[in-house]
């Protein structure tokens, strides 16, 4: 078990790198493993996910609150919409499944993870610049929603992202910037919420520490300042910073691993 000052950072850690598009398994494997720190347990990292889940339920309460009601009243918008998050879960959910021991230790190398990082900042880049924002929410296909939920199924891989995989496959389909990141990050719920509450018997039989605690709450405070603040910047800027970003980090990466 990690102690709390590392309990508060990695917290901080996933709560942003979860939402932003800069892979957040990527740097809480790299972080711990630049400072020699010990790893933190799995209780602990079941008490991030559902940090960041807190998160996303806070600030799309509405939004999941009027996709229910739909289900009983006559609002086909919105039941759309919630068939399509349906649709785009399933490629993740299985993927994840058949490979949750790889996720484990296999593509945990640290080249690997910095060659992710690479190529998926420059994929974001290249998609964000070259493709127009002509698509909203409301015009997302089934096969959007598949491919999407495809590419969310490589997140499997620290340094591909998350978000960054699935912001950046709905750009590749011109959906504009903001709503590339709202799909995501609703898309993002179900697949968080199934991976931790499943997980949430080890929280139970490891004990519920101040580390978890102190985790969970800095993920789910940062995690919602992340998600407001990416869905305000991108309304007005491109993705270009985070796909600078994660050149940098790559690099800086290679360069550490190389001296050590």
């Amino acid at each position: 078990m990690t102690n709390e000052l590392h309990a508060v950072i990695l917290g901080i850690i996933q709560g942003l790198a979860e939402f932003l598009p800069i892979s957040s398994s990527a740097h809480l494997t790299i972080v711990p493993w630049l400072f020699g720190w010990t790893d933190p347990g799995l209780a602990f990292d079941v008490a991030l996910h559902l940090g960041t889940l807190l998160a996303l339920l806070i600030y799309y309460w509405h939004e999941w609150l009027t996709m229910a009601a739909s289900l009983f009243n006559g609002d086909r918008v919105n039941r759309r919409l919630l068939g399509l998050l349906i649709v785009a879960s399933v490629p993740g959910g299985i993927i994840g499944l058949l490979f949750e021991k790889e996720a484990e230790t296999t593509f945990r190398a640290i080249p690997l993870i910095a060659v992710m990082l690479a190529l998926m900042g420059f994929a974001l880049w290249w998609f964000d610049r070259v493709r127009p924002q002509q698509r909203a929410l409301a015009q997302i296909t089934i096969g959007d929603a598949f491919l999407i939920g495809l590419s969310q199924a490589f997140a499997i891989i620290p340094g591909v992202s998350r978000s960054g995989a699935t912001i950046t496959t709905a750009r590749l389909v011109a959906i504009d910037r903001e709503d590339a990141a709202n799909f995501s990050f609703l898309m993002a719920t179900p697949i968080i919420a199934g991976a931790g509450l499943v997980e949430v018997p080890h929280i139970v039989h490891e004990g519920i520490g101040a580390p978890v605690i102190l985790g969970f709450i800095a993920a789910a405070i940062f995690g919602l300042f992340a998600i407001a603040g990416l869905v305000r910047f991108v309304r007005a800027q491109t993705y270009a910073p985070f796909a600078w970003y994660r050149l940098g980090f790559a690099l800086f990466v290679v360069l550490f691993a190389l001296a050590r």
